[in-house]
């Protein structure tokens, strides 16, 4: 067996482990969030808020419909295929922390005039950069944050489609709710408008007053129609959302909107800060951007890579494996002169590092923000309801004393016309006031919510 070892390289050796022992710090410590917190919010309740925080509402529709977008939704399975690309990056840029170990194999045939000849080879080559400065763990830590990040993007995906589910099906029964009234008030206005017409055939009303319960009875067809126009457009809205095509008719059938839950404990905003999957995810890009600095600096700096090589060669396949030949080589690297190229990628690594803490801070605020505008709307919503109830009570007790004063000739047909209307009015309103307040019930969940475990994607799912 023949060896030859280049010894040469080995000399290389002491030199590192000097530059290892007086390298210096290479990077300052992590960064911090830019702001100070709030203690607490303006607002707070007793009831916990659950990762399924949708079953609060007691809907088992909404919970069944729920279930089915995070199985079927298309948007939210895209968002696991970036998750899946996500994680093998983080495989890959992980492999250069262990060595690579390469096999050859090969024959070559020569033939002349004169003879021929055939020549067998077989090697096997292993590579192994030593990562003194941390430059290799640097890029591998990055990639596995980002596919951190990228999980909690998911995760943040999977909670605002919940919310647009939970939304999208209030409105829906609210119109489904407003169609049931407009009926309803159908019903009454052609009621008021026949004893209107008897009226005017015994002389007693002139023909303006039929008139304008015409227009009225008109006007309430046309609502029916415009609302049955939103009711399709919603529940094509909706199938979307469950991946469905649009113009299926097998969604639920619910004409009732739930009660509001009680108002649940939204803790303090540290709690929040760890608790979003979004701001997870925003802190995750920040922390990769950190590693991004660090391997920008560790590449200022030596690399030394280890290389080793074992070959044979010969005539016959069976002496293949008599001869030896092994190389073992330390390579040096170090940069001299690039022209402010690695300093420049240094100050880049700086400034992406210094925007995304700026964006963190931002979306903070911003997660900060939206908890304390759900509650400031919740409690104007609620007196708005109250108000809106106590008005449709006066509505409706003026409605039928000015009808009774009507029958008698006390009071023209016109202060029974504006009655009924306005009467009808707030009956809607209510409607819509009751749902602006459980979808702003949502916003609230949405803003407080964690990550959604049934929405956690598993190694055993991989489609």
């Amino acid at each position: 067996m023949i060896e030859a070892i280049t010894k040469s390289h080995l000399r290389l050796f002491p030199m590192v482990a000097v530059l290892f022992l007086t390298a210096c710090a290479t990077r300052e410590e992590s960064p911090q969030a830019p702001m100070e917190l709030p203690a607490t919010f303006t607002r707070t309740g007793q009831s916990a808020v659950s990762d399924t925080w949708w079953e609060s509402f007691g809907d088992e529709q909404l919970d069944k419909l729920v279930t089915q977008a995070l199985d079927d939704n298309l948007s939210l399975r895209a968002g696991y295929q970036r998750l899946r690309q996500a994680r093998a990056v983080a495989d890959r840029q992980s492999a250069a922390l262990f060595p690579s170990l390469d096999a050859t194999a090969g024959a070559e045939r020569q033939e002349s005039d004169t003879a021929e000849s055939t020549t067998f080879s077989a090697g096997l080559g292993a590579s192994y950069e030593v990562d003194l400065w941390g430059r290799v763990q640097s890029l591998s830590e990055a990639e596995s944050l980002r596919a951190s990040a990228t999980l909690a993007d998911y995760q943040a995906a999977a909670v605002s489609l919940s919310g647009e589910i939970a939304t999208t099906w209030f409105q829906l029964i609210e119109q489904r709710a407003q169609y049931d009234l407009a009926e309803t008030q159908l019903e009454t206005n052609r009621n008021v408008l026949t004893v209107i017409e008897s009226r005017f055939a015994m002389g007693q009303n002139n023909s303006a007053d039929v008139l304008r319960q015409r227009q009225l009875v008109s006007a309430s067809r046309e609502r029916l129609s415009e609302i049955e126009g939103e009711v399709g457009v919603l529940e094509h809205q909706l199938a979307v959302l469950l991946g469905q095509p649009p113009g299926r008719r097998d969604l639920p059938e619910d004409d009732s909107l739930p009660q509001l839950p009680p108002l649940p404990d939204t803790g303090v905003p540290a709690d929040l800060v760890q608790r979003r999957p979004d701001l997870q995810q925003a802190w995750r890009l920040v922390q990769a951007a950190d590693q991004d600095l660090a391997a920008a600096i560790s590449n200022r700096f030596p690399r030394f890579s280890i290389e080793a090589s074992l070959n044979s060669q010969a005539n016959s396949a069976g002496n293949l494996f008599d001869d030896w030949l092994a190389t073992l080589a330390g390579n040096l690297m170090v940069p001299l002169v690039d022209g402010g190229e690695r300093r420049a990628e240094v100050r880049r690594s700086e400034a992406v590092l210094g925007e995304l803490v700026q964006e963190y801070g931002q979306a903070v605020l911003t997660a900060i923000r939206e908890v304390e505008d759900a509650l400031v709307r919740e409690r104007q919503q609620r007196q708005r309801l109250q108000s809106l109830n106590n008005q449709s009570e006066l509505a409706d007790t003026t409605y039928r004393q000015l009808r009774n004063q009507y029958l008698n000739g006390a009071v023209s047909y016109l202060e029974v016309l504006t009655a009924l209307q306005d009467k009808q009015d707030l009956q809607r309103s209510i409607l819509t006031t009751r749902q602006q307040l459980l979808n702003t019930r949502v916003a609230l969940y949405r803003a407080l919510a964690g990550s959604i475990e049934s929405a956690k994607p598993t190694e055993n799912n991989e489609a």
